[in-house]
């Protein structure tokens, strides 16, 4: 990483990048950003294909009660990283049991899980807050992208290769076990593996995500890009490669442009306005495109 800061320093000192290049922690931003555009992008995808928008805010939510638990637990405030992914661990798997080991409809177990992880976390939320700075909280429900130290970026690099690691060889398997079950064990597939992957997957990219885009955002930034990518896509490659595109832009985006322009607006919120324009975008698009 610092070597990439020099780089970008050189660079902004000859006049090529912007002057807000010579600090550091606006390359680790812009660096983070790179690397979990695409991630929650790629994985946006299937998180649209398996419909579970809801499981992606259910384990954000969680995140929030395994960083309380953490700083009760005397965890450095601004980064509990073993509470937070030991609990949103522990809380996808049990969910993702229960559903296999119950008649409840997906759905439900999921505003289910949701409304408790909700409850717990701004509950133990609020009991901390008078043992730390409230904006510490701030960070945690929105994000601040500005914050990321290098621990961050090595913590997202050794995420995205576990993902990426996981993703590329199984994504065709997964998808068709998301599409048609029934045909994925006639392959002889199985699927509760895939799905139990899925599950690992979706929770390491949330917590890797938490920092830079908020607990109570990280879902939509599943979802949007995904949404959007599906309106102007024929087909499931360009469905995936659009999805990451979209994510990793608006991340950039989102991240450069507020903090160029001085103004104080959470990055979390930031990311996910600038998905927003994109999909209101492409929605727009498919209904004059229909019109024609």
């Amino acid at each position: 990483m610092e070597l990439i800061r020099q780089q970008a320093f050189n660079a902004a000192e000859q006049g090529w990048l912007s002057e807000s290049f010579q600090y550091g922690f606006v390359i680790n931003a812009l660096f983070a950003s790179l690397l979990i555009g695409p991630l929650l992008g790629g994985l946006g995808t299937l998180v649209i294909a398996k419909r579970l928008a809801f499981f992606s805010e259910a384990v954000g939510h969680a995140a929030m009660t395994g960083i309380a638990i953490g700083i009760l637990l005397g965890e450095p405030p601004e980064n509990p990283i073993i509470s937070l992914f030991v609990f949103a661990m522990c809380f996808a798997l049990l969910l993702h049991y229960v559903r296999h080991k119950t008649q409840v409809p997906y759905d439900t177990l999921v505003g289910v899980f949701l409304a408790v992880a909700l409850a717990g976390g701004a509950a133990l939320l609020m009991y901390v807050a008078r043992k730390i700075n409230v904006h510490l909280l701030e960070n945690v429900l929105f994000g601040s992208i500005l914050t990321v130290t290098d621990h961050d970026i090595y913590l997202l690099l050794l995420s995205s290769v576990i993902i990426v690691g996981l993703f590329i060889p199984t994504f065709n398997r997964m998808l068709l076990t998301c599409i048609s079950p029934d045909l994925a064990k006639v392959r002889k597939y199985r699927t509760e593996v895939y799905d139990y992957l899925f599950v690992i997957m979706v929770t390491l990219i949330t917590i890797a995500a938490v920092k830079i885009v908020g607990a109570v955002l990280v879902g939509a930034l599943l979802l949007i890009p995904g949404a959007t990518a599906r309106m102007i896509s024929h087909d499931m490659g360009s469905f995936v490669r659009r999805a990451a595109v979209i994510s990793t832009i608006s991340c950039v985006v989102g991240t450069y442009v507020p903090m160029e322009l001085g103004w104080s607006i959470p990055s979390g919120a930031a990311i996910i306005m600038v998905c927003s324009l994109g999909f209101i975008g492409a929605t727009v698009y498919r209904m004059l495109f229909k019109a024609i």
